[in-house]
């Protein structure tokens, strides 16, 4: 446990602006793939009328899985709820991996999965992705074939971060004839335009589909997320969570998100169509080089210079972007979808320094 790496999360905002000497407003935040547009007024007015906060919450949460199965078309009793797609991400690892069981991964990818197998006692099984970030399944198979023992879970992204790439349907098929689950994390499909899997999990006894508030519904800070799982699976993992792990808070900002379909329509859309903005102008700076996206965020490659003294060059300037640099994302930047005009900001600064 000592040799661990910690997880290295972003700051938030009142941290940055201590950090920088600048107001929070004065930041332009496009490092942690937040919505910008922040959650409904519907999900404020309920979050604010609630009227049971002495209350522990519900432990099942009948109410906003009852409002999920509507949403996503999955029966109930498929859906289990967590403080965040993370948490569900650690439960399942709880629940399938001990010392020496082995996890895939495809790197570079979300290091969720790799952190917590780490904490488990497990070994990580890393499938580099090509150079344009996708998955060659036929010879991952082959490769995961040949291990023993055959690993347990394997954790794939869709669209994949941070690059924003999809898992063809035909990849999954594949991985689905494995002996093992197969975890799928679809934290950025709202702003995708491709079908989810998650309507294949009910026919499926090996697939996991995970989903999140924080993202689409912009309430990152209130820790909420969901996925579908086998029966057999949810036996196991209703046994292992906490009693009250989703705050009734989160529960009530996520039924009035869901409700609220016009609102999310609309800033979802709004996100996308500065995404495609986002991309076609990176394209025109002659030292990035952009990843087409199907998330809210572009990744860059950085050529011909420093991309941590650019990173830290937009930083003087109150303009947070994340920064790599480890295999498979030398020298890059992930610029987070913005409102239009934090958009502008980022495109003025990065042109200058042309």
């Amino acid at each position: 446990m000592e040799a661990l790496e910690p997880y290295k999360p972003i700051l938030p905002f009142e941290v940055l602006a201590e950090n920088l000497g600048r107001r929070p407003e004065d930041i332009v935040k496009l490092d942690a793939n937040e919505n910008p547009y922040g959650p409904s007024p519907r999900v404020l007015e309920a979050v604010a009328s609630y009227p049971y906060y002495h209350i522990y919450p519900d432990p099942q949460q009948e109410k906003l899985r009852k409002a999920l199965s509507r949403h996503v078309n999955i029966p109930m009793e498929n859906l289990f709820v967590g403080s965040g797609a993370d948490e569900l991400i650690d439960l399942l690892v709880r629940l399938f991996i001990e010392p020496g069981d082995y996890i895939v991964n495809f790197p570079p990818t979300f290091g969720m999965y790799e952190f917590d197998a780490a904490i488990a006692g497990g070994r990580v099984y890393d499938i580099r992705r090509g150079k344009d970030f996708s998955i060659d399944a036929e010879t991952a198979i082959e490769r995961m074939k040949s291990l023993s023992p055959m690993p347990k879970i394997l954790f794939v992204t869709s669209p994949n971060n941070p690059d924003g790439g999809l898992l063809p349907p035909s990849a999954l098929e594949a991985f689905l004839d494995l002996p093992l689950l197969v975890v799928v994390d679809e934290a950025y499909n709202e702003f995708s335009g491709a079908d989810s899997f998650i309507s294949w999990v009910p026919e499926r006894e090996n697939l996991v589909v995970l989903r999140t508030f924080s993202k689409w519904a912009g309430i990152a800070g209130l820790r909420l997320g969901y996925g579908a799982f086998p029966l057999p699976v949810l036996d196991g993992l209703w046994k292992i969570k906490q009693p009250y792990n989703v705050n009734v808070a989160a529960t009530a900002a996520g039924i009035a998100a869901i409700e609220d379909r016009e609102y999310y329509e609309r800033t979802i859309r709004a996100i996308v169509s500065e995404r495609e903005r986002l991309y076609r102008e990176l394209q025109g700076i002659p030292y990035l080089s952009p990843f087409p996206s199907k998330a809210n965020f572009v990744l860059c490659d950085v050529i011909g210079r420093d991309a941590r003294e650019l990173k830290e060059t937009l930083e003087e300037g109150g303009i947070m972007v994340r920064y790599y640099d480890k295999p498979g994302l030398e020298n890059m930047i992930r610029i987070s979808v913005g409102k239009p005009e934090e958009n502008d900001l980022v495109l003025e600064k990065l042109r200058k320094m042309a």
